[in-house]
């Protein structure tokens, strides 16, 4: 598949905040679930020009955010679609991600961190070729979780 990564626009923004809905635990990632998230993701300002849609064949299918820490260090966050999610999707879609951030950034290293329930996630990104750097405690959602942050280089 081919991923188009663009600036993401107000209405991708707010498509992805109040209609994408994921089942069971991983509910855990709608953006309705905290509100300081949603917050952020529906303002563009706060948003920046850091967030991006991707999109196969101009249909929304995930989302690819990063944060840049320093001139070669990005932190970066990413969502996919729920109907996506759960399918042999999540490798593509990453490394096309890793990609896309390589071509456009020269990052020496990029970071991220995932909730700790989310094996399935942390499956991906082992694969890819993350590789955990620690744990730690967040308040999120209501509550405290532990996540774990990884490092891809």
């Amino acid at each position: 598949m081919s991923y188009t990564f663009e600036i993401m626009t107000q209405e991708q923004a707010e498509e992805i905040a109040f209609n994408w809905h994921y089942d069971g635990d991983y509910s855990f990632y709608d953006m309705e679930a905290d509100k300081e998230d949603l917050e952020g993701f529906v303002n563009a300002e706060t948003r920046g020009k850091y967030t991006y849609s991707v999109t196969i064949c101009n249909e929304l299918i995930g989302f690819f955010s990063l944060n840049k820490v320093n001139d070669h260090i990005f932190d970066i966050s990413l969502g996919l679609r729920p109907d996506f999610t759960g399918k042999g999707e999540g490798v593509a879609f990453l490394k096309s991600g890793i990609e896309f951030v390589k071509n456009n950034y020269d990052p020496e290293k990029l970071t991220l961190s995932v909730a700790a329930f989310n094996q399935r996630a942390i499956k991906v990104y082992r694969k890819v070729g993350f590789k955990d750097s620690g744990t730690f405690a967040q308040n999120t959602n209501g509550g405290t979780y532990e996540f774990l942050k990884m490092e891809y280089v």
